[in-house]
């Protein structure tokens, strides 16, 4: 199977001192939808840039598709298509004008310009709106003409950063669809980093969680949740922190596997939560820890999260943030 990223050992130190990624070992395949999880700061961002040739690696190799993205820039970004989080089109003009302007910036030829995008606002749904200003677009509909942007090219590869964050549960499944469908068309390779956890769910062919610069687990969504077994508690306690001698109290059960602690929230891997509640309730009320709420489920790519990055993803203030900036941009 043909390789579309190969990273090995890859480091990247920001002022001599920020260690953005600590010795990344990837490699992805062609025509995947590649799924990259990581808290904030925890060199998604870095990475993708250091891919699409806008950031120097300090050291370690990239490849993309056999090039090297450190000493074949130029090559490589004929092969692919980057959608940032911030805002990449112009309000003041139409959909279709944008898409003109990228046209010439991609180098197509004058004469296949007006197929190419005719066929871009086709594949996102936009025909019917492209001569409108992109002022009076919803959010979706701007992510979607970003995406068209990219896709003028037929990239090989596309990089895409938070690609439906902000976008309603609507919205969302367009953008998507609409993704999914250029893969299979053309065999794209989608390498893409969200906040969202059903995105990555639903959508990938492969997760990795990144933290800390370090890539701590690699798999399909199924094998990561199978990856913890059993079944998981959930925990609400009245306590603001559980604290660490009752985490060890319980993590010596016998029917415990593992115990993760995050602010108010214990999460416990057990085999069988049937057998294991009893005692792990006995063990709370003997620390004098009371919990408001329970509940056991089968492990979900959140708990895959939480075990490997050691936090929940802390979503609502970054969605909210970015798309307050994206809608004033918009809006002028």
């Amino acid at each position: 199977m043909e390789v579309a990223v190969d990273v090995k050992n890859l480091v990247k130190v920001y002022d001599g001192k920020v260690r953005a990624l600590d010795g990344i070992d990837l490699r992805v395949e062609k025509g995947m939808a590649f799924a990259l999880l990581g808290p904030n700061g925890a060199g998604k961002t870095t990475l993708i840039r250091i891919l699409t040739t806008q950031l120097r690696p300090t050291s370690g190799e990239a490849h993309v598709f056999g090039l090297n993205v450190a000493k074949e820039g130029g090559k490589v970004r004929r092969l692919v298509s980057y959608v940032p989080q911030e805002m990449s089109v112009w309000t003041d003009i139409s959909g279709y004008e944008n898409l003109l302007v990228y046209a010439k910036i991609f180098g197509i030829h004058s004469q296949d310009r007006k197929k190419i995008i005719a066929e871009a606002l086709s594949s996102m749904g936009l025909s019917e709106v492209a001569n409108n200003l992109v002022k009076t677009y919803s959010g979706g509909m701007v992510r979607r003409l970003e995406i068209a942007c990219a896709l003028l090219i037929k990239p090989k590869i596309m990089f895409l950063d938070e690609p439906t964050i902000g976008l309603d549960p609507g919205a969302k499944k367009i953008v998507w669809e609409q993704l999914t469908s250029f893969k299979k068309e053309y065999g794209v390779t989608i390498f893409f980093n969200t906040h969202y956890m059903d995105e990555a769910d639903i959508y990938s062919d492969q997760i990795a969680i990144i933290d800390k610069g370090r890539i701590v687990t690699i798999g399909t969504a199924e094998e990561l949740k199978r990856s913890l077994r059993g079944e998981v508690i959930s925990l609400s306690l009245e306590e603001t922190n559980a604290k660490e001698a009752t985490i060890q109290s319980l993590r010596s059960l016998s029917t415990t596997r593992d115990v993760i602690a995050n602010k108010s929230e214990l999460t416990i891997l057990v085999e069988d939560a049937e057998t294991a509640l009893p005692s792990v309730m006995e063990t709370l009320r003997a620390e004098g820890i009371s919990a408001q709420k329970i509940a056991i489920t089968k492990p979900t790519l959140d708990d895959v999260f939480l075990k490997y990055a050691g936090t929940r993803f802390e979503t609502t203030g970054r969605i909210s943030e970015v798309t307050h900036v994206r809608d004033m941009i918009r809006r002028g």
